[in-house]
């Protein structure tokens, strides 16, 4: 790219190594501006000016072409994945997880992996009991309604007769009563998580087996994080406790893969005391030995250490575990909020220095894994729009997309192998489905990215006419596109066709002309806007002007895209995510798996 920066700028013809969708954007007086940048390059674009020529107005004008020869990045199939808090079982949605409304809105995201952790990991403990009405703690006598507890157990005994996937109906009434209980707990949860003291959870033998249901019947691979605060007298882990947890999963030939802790940079503020690097990475260690003494689990995957945000004393966290475990795990992970929930607005997420802030703790985390493992795939676990719950109204509202849709794009450029989604349902507003099971704008960004990305990414060529822009202003700066190949799984289109992923952050609409190997291409539209007056904040979302909502609880919405014939202008208007897959380019990159 940089010899083609050159040429650009002396004026000099280009060479026959040039892009060839590149050739038709050097014409004689074309260009005002040009910006050449791979998405492993997306959150550092910078423009380079060329001199107006004469006559050309100061319009917006994007030429857009993407290298089909070879992809740039291979993700995983499991790329966009899902997590669940154990909070579920101190407000009690996990006994809904057999709900068919939830199954159905988990299974329109498989494939993906399922992670089953939080802040409250490291409080859980593992009973072998069955009983449910028996095992449950809350905050008072009255907290359990005899009736609500009795229809759950009526419903546990009707889901043991259900041979394989276990599906439940659960009457409205019974999901009333579970809100207003919920809506208790939230309190709760929510007085926990401020003052950092967090009490213990049990999880029963049953509790998880419906949390292990509902992955299974939903398509989803189950990674479950245990508690690393449980420690002997000399700071080593006490794996009593999971052994046994271990040992009933394997009893019941459950297929799941396996973390130790969450965050466990900040255990001095949770227990005063603390877990280093190496001495995490000895447990790991203790951990892998484990699960090979146990047939069902000595091939099992084992991931972590789930730190924070790579600060410095995170990241000398990270070496040290690396040195000791680096080999143990089979990818290494980290987790990252973007904004403090308590005190987001709006405006917050349109701002693009947030949205490069994870370009730079990508770089670090990077550079400490290829130190000691070279390769080693890198998954972000645990990201979520903001941090303490969330704030009603903005993590859960359509404007919480543009970081969303950005951190996909991002990630799978700089060659994240796995994201992990903080989180499917839950107590906050980090969420994709509320607590009336219905579907949040973010839910349908990711199904959308489920149905039209596929795993691999490929490198765009960019040039663009433009007004002259003032000091420290880049339009690319507000104009986010990625391109992948089109998901192999989606049979409406051939393989071979390129999607494109789009973010408008200006308040004004801009055009874009596919160049090159995209020029003359049908293309199939899916813009995603707000629907209903509450413009951002919007809990609902249109796809091509039409509302988007289940047509029953075991069904998802058709997602119908607008055609639009061959060479013709992109138009995308303001403050907007979209998708566009261009059809039949038969790209090289795209034709195999």
């Amino acid at each position: 790219s940089e010899l083609i920066r050159g040429f650009l700028l002396s004026g000099m013809p280009c060479p026959s190594s040039c892009p060839p969708g590149l050739l038709a954007l050097m014409a004689p007086g074309l260009a005002l501006m040009a910006t050449f940048s791979l998405p492993s390059q997306a959150g550092d674009r910078r423009a380079l000016p060329v001199e107006k020529p004469p006559g050309v107005k100061g319009r917006t004008l994007i030429l857009l072409d993407v290298n089909t020869k070879s992809p740039v990045r291979i993700i995983s199939e499991n790329f966009l994945s899902l997590q669940l808090d154990p909070s579920i079982i101190h407000d009690g949605w996990l006994d809904f997880l057999s709900s068919r409304r939830l199954v159905t809105l988990a299974r329109g995201l498989a494939p993906a992996f399922l992670r089953f952790a939080g802040k409250r990991t490291d409080f859980l403990q593992f009973h072998n009991v069955k009983n449910p009405a028996k095992s449950r703690g809350g905050p008072g006598p009255d907290y359990y309604l005899k009736n609500y507890e009795d229809d759950i157990v009526r419903s546990d005994i009707a889901l043991d007769k259900q041979k394989g996937c276990k599906i439940a109906q659960h009457p409205d009434i019974m999901l009333e009563l579970q809100r207003e209980k919920a809506a208790q707990m939230h309190l709760v949860l929510l007085k926990e998580q401020f003052s950092n003291t967090y009490s213990n959870l049990t999880l029963t033998a049953r509790s998880l087996d419906k949390l292990y249901n509902f992955a299974d019947c939903s398509g989803l691979h189950l990674i479950f994080a245990l508690n690393a605060l449980r420690r002997n007298p000399n700071n080593s882990w006490n794996s009593s406790n999971a052994l046994s947890l271990l040992k009933y999963s394997a009893s019941k030939k459950y297929n799941i893969s396996w973390e130790l802790g969450n965050e466990p940079n900040n255990y001095r503020t949770l227990m005063g005391r603390s877990v280093n690097g190496s001495q995490l990475g000895k447990d790991y260690t203790q951990l892998r030995s484990l699960l090979q003494l146990i047939r069902t689990y000595s091939r099992a995957h084992l991931y972590g250490p789930n730190i924070g945000r790579p600060r410095k004393n995170v990241v000398a966290f990270l070496e040290g575990f690396m040195k000791v475990a680096g080999g143990t795990v089979d990818a290494v992970t980290w987790q990252h909020y973007y904004i403090d929930g308590r005190v987001a607005k709006v405006t917050d997420f349109l701002k693009t220095r947030l949205l490069d802030t994870l370009s730079d703790q990508i770089r670090k985390i990077q550079k400490v894994v290829n130190t000691y493992t070279p390769g080693k795939k890198i998954w972000l676990e645990g990201v979520g729009m903001s941090s303490a719950g969330g704030m009603n109204n903005l993590s859960d509202s359509y404007a919480a997309g543009f970081l969303w849709l950005n951190t996909l794009g991002l990630l799978a450029s700089q060659g994240i192998d796995v994201v992990v989604r903080h989180s499917f349902l839950d107590h906050g507003h980090n969420h994709l489905v509320d607590q009336n099971f219905n579907p949040l704008p973010d839910y349908w960004l990711s199904l959308l990215y489920k149905r039209l990305i596929g795993p691999k990414v490929l490198a765009i060529h960019v040039a663009g006419l433009q007004r002259k822009p003032r000091p420290g202003r880049v339009i690319r700066d507000k104009l986010r596109i990625y391109a992948h190949c089109t998901s192999y799984h989606n049979h409406n289109y051939v393989r071979g066709s390129i999607t494109l992923y789009i973010i408008n952050l200006h308040r004004s609409r801009k055009k874009i002309k596919l160049a090159g190997t995209l020029r003359d291409k049908i293309v199939h539209q899916y813009l995603l806007q707000p629907y209903g007056k509450d413009g951002l904040h919007s809990k609902s979302v249109q796809l091509n002007g039409q509302p988007l909502a289940m047509v029953d609880d075991g069904t998802l919405p058709e997602l119908k895209p607008r055609p639009l014939r061959a060479g013709r202008t992109l138009v995308i208007p303001p403050l907007t995510m979209s998708f566009y897959v261009v059809k039949n380019v038969n790209a090289l990159a795209c034709r195999y798996r």
